[in-house]
């Protein structure tokens, strides 16, 4: 039996925590879904839990989702963490890249944040 997975979510559209956490709940029943609006909040979060998977949208109050990406990669170099993102512009995708990170392209689609976690449990 698989233990149980703790996501965290960073957005600061509570729409798209909502939206989500309501997919990967569906998916995943059994897992914990954290969620934050912004990088400081989810630096906070990853100091106090062990956090399997990192989602990350680009543009938030304060620190952007890149900068926060790659702070959260030199911390913690094996986790799964993906920008989520609408501004699907090449340099963009590429700055992802550059800092270790998955990029998925918004809005939201149930089976790119499914092979994002699947893909994830097989790189572990």
């Amino acid at each position: 039996m698989n233990p149980k997975k703790t996501i965290l979510i960073v957005d600061d559209s509570r729409l798209t925590r909502f939206m989500l956490k309501s997919l990967l709940l569906k998916n995943y029943p059994d897992w914990e879904v954290l969620d934050a609006a912004n990088a400081d909040e989810a630096l906070k979060i990853v100091e106090e839990n062990r956090v399997d998977f990192i989602t990350l949208d680009v543009n938030m109050p304060g620190m952007d989702g890149v900068t926060l990406g790659t702070e959260l990669r030199k911390r913690f170099p094996g986790t799964p963490i993906a920008l989520l993102t609408a501004n699907i512009q090449q340099a963009t995708q590429d700055k992802a890249r550059a800092a270790g990170l998955d990029f998925l392209p918004k809005p939201l689609n149930e089976e790119r944040i499914l092979e994002f976690v699947t893909n994830g449990e097989r790189e572990k």
